[in-house]
């Protein structure tokens, strides 16, 4: 993870510069804030799970015992290796996901397979945070998590930190994303504060940066934006 960071922050160095800038709203007070941002009125959405690295998997072809699997663990590549089908890069994906790709590659060697794929342990569900933040390190999440939620994870960001200069660096199978955000806007409620998923990085900047991080932050897309590089 580490080395895909530093991967990420350089290939961010040439990105286009293609930028979204969201416009400044008012916080509206009274009935008028319900306007804008309805009540409560159940649990919020969960982003699907995507298999991580050394996760475990129970993985089962109906009525076709012998390629079926339990506690089956992902590889620190992020694959799992089948019987008659080898190799399968399972990383990124969620359950469905996979038992479709499985199913896929499983049919020259069977009819119609039905396959089903679930996790039984978990260890990839964490977020890194580096940069300027009072403990920078990884830390494991549980549920729906935002932006300022992870920066609290870390004991908030240190009295060097440019605010303005937040950039979340996400993975998505082995495809790389990453917006700038920034962090005194979400506090004053003037932004939304995004969601924070498994796997992400979070690096807070420096309010004395050097040239090729204003160079990286110009050339990500700004807030709520996240583009591959």
């Amino acid at each position: 993870m580490k080395r895909s960071v530093i991967a990420a922050v350089a290939t961010g160095l040439a990105l286009s510069a293609c930028v979204s800038r969201n416009v400044s709203q008012n916080v509206e007070q009274g009935s008028l804030a319900y306007e804008r941002i309805p009540a409560f009125a159940g649990e919020p959405k969960v982003a699907l799970y995507r298999i991580g690295e050394l996760d475990r998997l129970d993985i089962t072809f109906f009525q076709e015992a012998e390629m079926s699997a339990k506690g089956m663990q992902v590889d620190a590549a992020g694959d799992i290796t089948m019987p008659l089908v080898g190799r399968v890069h399972a990383a990124g994906l969620t359950t469905t996901e996979l038992a479709e790709k499985l199913r896929q590659s499983s049919a020259r060697f069977y009819v119609d397979p039905q396959v089903t794929v679930s996790v039984t342990s978990s260890v990839s569900q964490n977020v890194t945070v580096q940069g300027q933040v009072t403990e920078p390190g990884i830390f494991p999440i549980q549920g729906p998590t935002t932006l300022l939620d992870t920066v609290a994870l870390a004991k908030g960001e240190t009295e060097n930190a440019a605010l303005d200069k937040v950039v979340v660096i996400r993975f998505i199978g082995d495809k790389r994303y990453a917006a700038a955000f920034d962090l005194g806007r979400i506090r004053r409620a003037e932004d939304q504060d995004p969601a924070i998923m498994a796997r992400d990085v979070i690096i807070v900047g420096h309010s004395g940066t050097k040239q090729a991080w204003h160079d990286f932050l110009r050339a990500a897309p700004l807030l709520n934006v996240f583009a591959q590089f």
